[in-house]
């Protein structure tokens, strides 16, 4: 019978961060992830500074900072007058070293975190697993069954089972656990766009006739984000493309020379936007972390950024417990006491800003009440840097700040080379 004292179901961030500071701190941890390499596109690519000072603290900083990467400092919206954009967060005004978001493929992150936790006897990576139910005993979670690529089925059993696997995990489908919704206006495109010399830097929002984009800079290109009213993906598909490009290019009339690099719908993904958390994140045996446990809008772009901080919190308060082998309902209920304030302020936040911006723009009205109020508002941010800090230290750190559990954290002698970083799973190279 397979067996492990820590069952992580999925190897996004979240999950990787759990399981690598497990293993530092001597719990025996098994990642199971449904997919056979970590590349996927328009996955969430931001590293927010709380992630970069716990790389910090784990002794990742040199290897991290040779992955290729973009580092965004400003968030730009278009709140001013005639909807141009307005600097309205500037991380560069908060402490060093990390005043910046990194923009860094999320599959060199995983491969850099797996190629670490690979280094402790106790971390075990499972490939092409896919969780698909829960082994529930007098009710406890005792593991999961699991099915590989190939159709080989088998049995996991855990002391505990954390569900890291997003919006989609099948932990959300348990009634006791309590799915609450809640509304959400709009629906994201992603696609790319060239980045030429001369363009703004940072996040750049954009506004036009019943539109709203948000443009990310990652170097060579834009990584660009399509606001559109939820539940008209196939309506406007059916519109056409050249419709599409002419209202983006509207909006952004300094990307109109070269919406032509978009050739086709295949190179536009569509994001279902969602927004709900559960009532209870946890069961005996079991705890939902991240997306799993609640799913963000991405405004403000902070859902990663607020899983990593899920599982720095969960090893810090679980470590112990495992070591022993005897964590119990207590201990994954302090977890959820922990992080569940930060959860429904981060959401409420979304939620206003759904109701005050994003959707008065999509409906075709005056976003923030009227014209008057929001060059009021584009007025006190641009007259003021100090006023910028804190929309930059929320989206720099969230609402709450997390701390590895000491028995993870390494800082290499300051004589020592740095490791070597060998992914073994990069094959695809950085667009």
């Amino acid at each position: 019978m397979e067996q492990t004292t820590c069952c992580v179901v999925g190897g996004g961030p979240a999950g990787m961060v759990l399981a690598l500071l497990l293993a530092r701190s001597g719990v025996d941890v098994t990642v199971l992830e449904k997919h056979g390499d970590f590349l996927r596109d328009f996955r969430g690519d931001t590293v927010h500074p709380s992630t970069l000072a716990l790389l910090d603290d784990l002794g990742l900083a040199e290897r991290f900072a040779r992955l290729p990467q973009r580092r965004v400092r400003t968030v730009q919206l278009p709140v001013g007058p005639g909807r141009s954009n307005v600097t309205v967060g500037d991380l560069s005004v908060l402490p060093g070293p990390y005043n910046y978001v990194a923009m860094v493929p999320q599959w060199d992150l995983l491969d850099l975190l797996a190629d670490e936790a690979g280094r402790e006897p106790s971390f075990h990576l499972r490939m092409n697993t896919e969780a698909t139910s829960f082994l529930v005993e007098s009710g406890r979670v005792r593991g999961v069954r699991y099915r590989t690529a190939d159709g080989r089925t088998g049995e996991l059993r855990a002391h505990l089972t954390v569900a890291c696997d997003g919006r989609g995990s099948p932990a959300r489908n348990r009634p006791e656990l309590g799915l609450r919704d809640f509304p959400c206006p709009m629906d994201a495109w992603w696609f790319r766009l060239p980045r030429r010399q001369g363009d703004p830097q940072g996040l750049v929002g954009a506004a036009g006739d019943r539109f709203l984009a948000a443009l990310i800079d990652r170097g060579d290109y834009w990584q660009c984000a399509g606001l559109i009213p939820k539940g008209t993906d196939a309506q406007r598909r059916a519109a056409g493309l050249d419709r599409f490009l002419a209202q983006f290019a509207a909006a952004a009339p300094w990307m109109a020379d070269r919406t032509h690099a978009l050739r086709s719908w295949d190179e536009v993904k569509l994001l279902d936007v969602r927004m709900d958390r559960l009532r209870r994140w946890h069961r005996p045996g079991l705890l939902c972390i991240g997306d799993a446990a609640h799913a963000m809008s991405p405004v403000f772009g902070i859902g990663i950024n607020l899983a990593v901080q899920d599982a720095v919190a969960a090893a810090r308060y679980l470590a112990e417990p495992l070591r022993r082998g005897a964590v119990g309902l207590r201990d994954v209920r302090r977890v959820q006491r922990r992080r569940r304030p930060t959860t429904v302020l981060t959401q409420a936040l979304q939620r206003t800003a759904h109701a005050r911006f994003v959707a008065p723009v999509l409906q075709g009205r005056p976003p923030l009440g009227s014209a008057d109020r929001a060059k009021a508002v584009a007025h006190l941010l641009a007259g003021s840097r100090w006023v910028r800090r804190l929309p930059a230290y929320f989206v720099a750190y969230g609402a709450l700040r997390e701390r590895p559990p000491a028995s993870a954290v390494r800082r290499p002698p300051e004589d020592a080379a740095p490791a070597p970083h060998a992914t073994g799973r990069t094959a695809k190279a950085s667009p």
